[in-house]
């Protein structure tokens, strides 16, 4: 009977353990929110998600599907991934061909949905297309309003522009999203391909609640003295989150720096900052994560498809789990 009564225990603690490894991030967290400079969750308590981002849908829409994004959450240990929806770039971004965009946030969705993570919803412009922008996310924050899931990024790196088309622009978005999911998390730009933070944390905006702003880096190029842009931003009391990053130079090509980018996960994990690595592609250059040979469905990828860049960030998006 002892024995039959330490086999019981065995297998109910067996079972607890596989009940909690079976716990998903959303299930975990919840609702997201800022409080501060901290993202939080439900209950109050820090969170730090880690992601990947998709690459641009309309130049690698054969990525974009639920395989790849069970892939990534299952096997990379990622709690958040980057629907990347390419606008005003080649004849197939957004402005040319709404219905492959739509379709492409669906299927990232949905992946994202099935496996309880996090997706970014990213409208990855360059130029303001504001008009194009509200169509965009008047659509989709309707058609998923008041899921915990999403988050949204409403301008991708903008180029040359001062913080205060960056603010107009958020002002004129936040309540388009917010009028279908009010409590949602709103990801806003900042200058110079989001790395001027420092001119947002001067002037942020103030009429809405639950508002992150992107901080860009490619850690080659952007070394200490964008973290001290940062810091600058924390102290002025900004929420950030990295929600591009990557380890090369900002070109997405050359030599990946272990130290600067490793630089800039201890910088993050100091902060509690989120942050997402670029990206699921499968173009010539160091960023692009995949070989060519890497198949659509992302269940059937093997460790030869993966590129020196993917290998590492895996091992960063595991380590702390």
């Amino acid at each position: 009977m002892k024995l039959i009564r330490i086999l019981s225990i065995a297998a109910a603690f067996m079972a607890g353990v596989f009940c909690m490894s079976a716990v998903t991030p959303v299930e975990r967290h919840g609702n997201l929110r800022v409080e501060g400079t901290q993202l939080v969750n439900s209950k109050g308590e820090p969170v730090q998600l880690r992601g990947v981002s998709m690459g641009w849908h309309n130049m690698w829409p054969r990525f974009y599907n639920q395989g790849t994004v069970e892939r990534l959450a299952d096997d990379w240990g990622a709690d958040m991934v980057r629907c990347s929806i390419g606008v005003a770039h080649l004849d197939s971004g957004f402005d040319c061909d709404s219905v492959a965009a739509y379709a492409a946030v669906d299927n990232i969705v949905q992946g994202a949905l099935d496996k309880g993570i996090y997706v970014l919803v990213d409208f990855h412009s360059h130029p303001n297309k504001l008009d194009d922008a509200k169509r965009f996310f008047t659509h989709v924050a309707s058609k998923y309003k008041g899921i915990p899931n999403l988050l949204y990024e409403i301008w991708n790196e903008p180029t040359e522009v001062n913080w205060d088309e960056c603010k107009e622009y958020a002002e004129a978005l936040i309540p388009v999203i917010r009028s279908f999911s009010p409590e949602a998390i709103v990801v806003v730009p900042t200058p110079r391909w989001d790395q001027e933070v420092d001119k947002a944390a001067d002037n942020p905006v103030t009429a809405h609640g639950n508002l992150l702003y992107s901080l860009h880096y490619y850690a080659t190029t952007h070394t200490q003295w964008l973290r001290d842009k940062a810091d600058y931003a924390l102290s002025k009391g900004l929420p950030l989150i990295m929600s591009e990053c990557a380890g090369m130079e900002h070109t997405g090509d050359g030599v990946i720096n272990p130290k600067e980018w490793d630089e800039w996960m201890q910088y993050a994990d100091r902060n509690g900052i989120s942050w997402v690595a670029w990206s699921i592609s499968d173009k010539d250059e160091t960023c692009s994560m995949l070989r060519p040979s890497a198949a659509s469905d992302g269940r059937e990828w093997k460790d030869s498809d993966l590129k020196p860049w993917a290998i590492l960030v895996k091992h960063y998006l595991k380590r702390n789990r």
